[in-house]
Parts: structure tokens; sequence; C-alpha cells
């Protein structure tokens, strides 16, 4: 067994925790992941795991060692990816990474315009929180990022920016005597940019807020519509709503936030990629202009 497949064996299982998970991740044997991963370990010479219930944890050795693999594992897919892009990057492959409100409101129409012009790249995408896209593309696991700012440390030019604008909204019957204070604030999934802000501007309020923890972008909006509480959110993603009546805006201090957009690549980008940032700045309709 190579190298390559005991790594993405022992990544597999440190993602999903147990030899069954993995296995059916990789569509590989139980038995196949429990060989890979045992062989890995010998060859280290230190414990990377260890038992927990039915299922097994990193020790510290081993969350070293998964940084070091995924970043392995990364480069390796960049590098077969950079090879077919130089090639011929009009036959090459794009890997994206977008936070869900990215995901859901600005992706469809880009990549619909980009393969409309360049139908024979393949185009990956993986759509979350942007405490998981972020490490995935210093993990080199992804090319090219569509988010909010990008963490200060990380090795990656900005290529193109988009105006965004967050805001607080809720039902219509929200707004009468609004009271931030007062309110129940609907948080969206740990690890997300907009939650993140949302925390920091409910510390500056008195007392304790009320909050209800709803894990995703869906189901903070359409709680937010039944009336269970109020959420901050981009406003693009809304818009519709908002159009509708269905939420309406409320006022906070310190709302509305401006927090644009961000595509980010690794700063030695993949012929392919250039092509899809060239694409996108090209295109008016897609509302992007160059950072």
């Amino acid at each position: 067994m190579t190298t390559t497949a005991r790594l993405r064996a022992f990544v597999a299982l440190a993602d999903h925790g147990s030899v069954r998970a993995a296995a059916s991740a990789l569509v590989v044997t139980e038995s196949t992941v429990s060989a890979a991963v045992r062989a890995l370990v010998d060859e280290v010479g230190v414990a990377l795991l260890v038992k927990e219930g039915r299922g097994v944890r990193l020790t510290a050795a081993g969350a070293r060692y998964a940084s070091y693999a995924r970043r392995i594992l990364g480069l390796l897919d960049e590098a077969t990816a950079a090879a077919w892009s130089e090639a011929d990057p009009r036959r090459g492959h794009v890997r994206l990474g977008a936070v869900t409100t990215a995901g859901e409101h600005l992706l469809p129409a880009l990549l619909a315009s980009f393969r409309a012009r360049q139908p024979d790249v393949t185009l990956g995408v993986e759509v979350a929180p942007s405490a998981v896209v972020w490490p995935m593309l210093r993990h080199h696991e992804v090319d090219v990022v569509v988010a909010g700012s990008p963490p200060s440390d990380l090795p990656a030019r900005v290529r193109a920016v988009r105006d965004n604008t967050l805001t607080v909204v809720g039902a219509p019957a929200a707004a009468d005597g609004f009271d931030p204070a007062a309110a129940t604030w609907l948080l969206r999934e740990h690890g997300s940019g907009i939650r993140t802000t949302l925390t920091n501007l409910l510390e500056d309020l008195p007392g304790e807020t009320s909050q209800l923890i709803m894990g995703s972008h869906g189901a903070t909006i359409a709680a937010a519509r039944a009336g269970l509480g109020v959420t901050l959110v981009a406003r693009e993603g809304v818009a519709r709503l908002l159009a509708e009546g269905a939420l309406v805006e409320l006022p906070m201090p310190g709302v509305p936030i401006s927090r644009p957009w961000h595509v980010v690549t690794h700063p030695d980008a993949t012929a392919s990629t250039e092509l899809l940032v060239g694409h996108l700045l090209a295109d008016e309709a897609l509302g992007w202009r160059p950072a």
C-alpha cells in the first residue's frame, strides 16, 4: 500500500472518528483502513491515535501529524491539477471552497457563467463555515475560496472583492418596539464568521441576551421568518424575503456592517484557477472588482 493511501486513510479516520465511518467515506473495507493506519503508525513510530469508546481520537502527536498529512495530500492533488492546467488550462480542474451564504447566493451564478464559457474545466465545490474553508486553503485542499476577509497569517492572495452588507432581520411583528437587549437572537453554526460578528455585537448589549442556536444558515432564516427571534444576516442572502415583506430590517447600534466578499487563491494559482478569476472579473453582471 502506498504512503499516499496510508495518509488518506489516516486523515479519513481523523475526520470521522471511527474505522467504519472512515471506510465508508473512502469506499473501502474496514480492514483496508485498519491496515493502512497501522502501517503508518508503525512507520512514524509514535502513538497517533487512542481508542475512545467505539471510535478513536487523535493524540497530540496525531493531531500535529494530521495537519501535515492534509497539507501533503492537498499539495499532491494541487500538483496534479496544476500539471493538467499547464498542459491545457481549459481542460483543467479547479477546487472551490465557499462559506454557506456565498455558496448559496454567489456561487451558482458564478459557476453557471464560467461553465458556459469554459465547459471542459472540471469544478469541485466545498461549502462550509469560514472556520473550515480557510484551513482548507491553507492545507491546499482547495484552489480558491469565496468568503469574507481571510486570516492575516494565511499565505494567500486576494484576487477580487464584492460588496456585502450585514443587517439585523426578523419577522414583521418584531419591528414593533424592537429592543436588541430583550430580543431572542438566532445564532448560526459554530465556525460561522457571521456568528462571530453577531456574538461580538451582543457583548456590547446590557445584561445577558436570550440566544437560540439553529445550526445552519437556512434554519436561522426559517426561524426568523417564523417569529422565533432575530438574527444577523447578509442582506443579499435575504433580499427576496425583504422585498416580499416576510422579513424586515431592524435597527441596532453598529449595524448595518460592511463585510465585503473576497475571492482568495494561493499566490501561485494554477492556470485553470487564473481562468476562473479572470472570468469573474470580466463578467460585470457578477459584481466583482479587482482587489
